[in-house]
C-alpha cells in the first residue's frame, strides 16, 4: 500500500474512533433532548401515555430513572411528564438520587424527587425531603426533612 493511501486510511480510522467520544459528549450536554426509551416487566399503552410496572425503567441519554412503577403522560403525541413511585432511583453519570416518588417534567428538564431523599456524588451524601434536579444545567436543590427538618450531609474533597 502506498504511503499516501496508508495516511488516508490512518486518518479515517482516527476520525472513526473520535466519533463516539464526540457523540457521547453531546448526549451528556443535553440529555433532555434525547429520545426516551423504556422497559418493564409489564406495561400498557393508554390514549394519554403509558404505564409500566415491575422493574420499570426509563432512560434518556445517559440518565436513567428506575422505580417499581412509572407512568408517562403525553400531550398531542409528545411525552410531557413522567411520574415514578416505589423505590425511585434517578441516576446520571455523576450523581445518584433516591426517593419515594419522582416527577420528571420534560419541557423544563426538572426532576423532583420526594420522600426520604438521598443524593450521592462520589462518596459525598446529602439527605432531605425534596430534591429538584435539572437535567439541562445538572444542578440540584434540596430541602430539609427528617426529624429535625434540616438538610444533612457529608462532603469529601475531590482528592479523598
Amino acid at each position: 500500500m502506498s504511503k499516501s493511501k496508508l495516511m488516508i486510511a490512518g486518518a479515517a480510522l482516527l476520525a472513526a474512533l473520535a466519533l463516539p467520544v464526540a457523540s457521547g459528549a453531546q448526549n451528556r450536554l443535553d440529555a433532555s433532548r434525547q429520545p426516551v426509551q423504556y422497559g418493564a416487566d409489564a406495561g400498557e399503552y393508554t390514549p394519554d401515555g403509558f404505564s409500566l410496572r415491575g422493574r420499570a425503567e426509563v432512560t434518556q441519554g445517559s440518565n436513567r430513572l428506575r422505580a417499581g412503577a412509572i407512568r408517562g403522560f403525553t400531550t398531542n403525541g409528545d411525552l410531557t411528564r413522567i411520574e415514578a413511585t416505589g423505590d425511585v432511583y434517578f441516576v446520571t453519570p455523576d450523581q445518584s438520587m433516591r426517593g419515594d416518588r419522582a416527577v420528571y417534567t420534560l419541557n423544563d428538564g426538572n426532576v423532583v424527587v420526594t420522600g426520604d431523599v438521598i443524593l450521592t456524588q462520589g462518596k459525598s451524601v446529602l439527605t432531605g425531603s425534596r430534591l429538584v434536579y435539572n437535567v439541562r444545567t445538572e444542578t440540584a436543590r434540596i430541602e430539609g426533612g427528617g426529624a429535625n427538618g434540616r438538610v444533612q450531609g457529608v462532603f469529601y474533597p475531590q482528592g479523598n
